[in-house]
């Protein structure tokens, strides 16, 4: 069986092992949000509060991509 594209579904195995990593990732990814929000309340230096917004940027990116790749897997299994 295949999609509307006919991409074949993944299989049953790989996508919970697809959908437990994502979930990890989600969890680490929360750290690093959370990390950053605290690093905001404090006073930083103009470099550090660079070094911030860059990693701020870079987690939402990875948010981003996570929630694709589990919207992938939803779909395709």
């Amino acid at each position: 069986m295949t999609d509307s594209i006919g991409t074949p579904p993944i299989p049953l195995e790989h996508a919970q092992e697809l959908r437990r990593l994502s979930h990890d990732l989600s969890n680490a990814l929360e750290i690093i949000l959370q990390t950053s929000y605290l690093l905001s309340t404090v006073d930083l230096d103009e470099n550090a509060r660079k070094w911030r917004a860059m990693l701020d940027s870079g987690v939402q990116k990875a948010t981003s991509i996570n929630r694709d790749l589990r919207d992938f897997v939803r779909t395709h299994s």
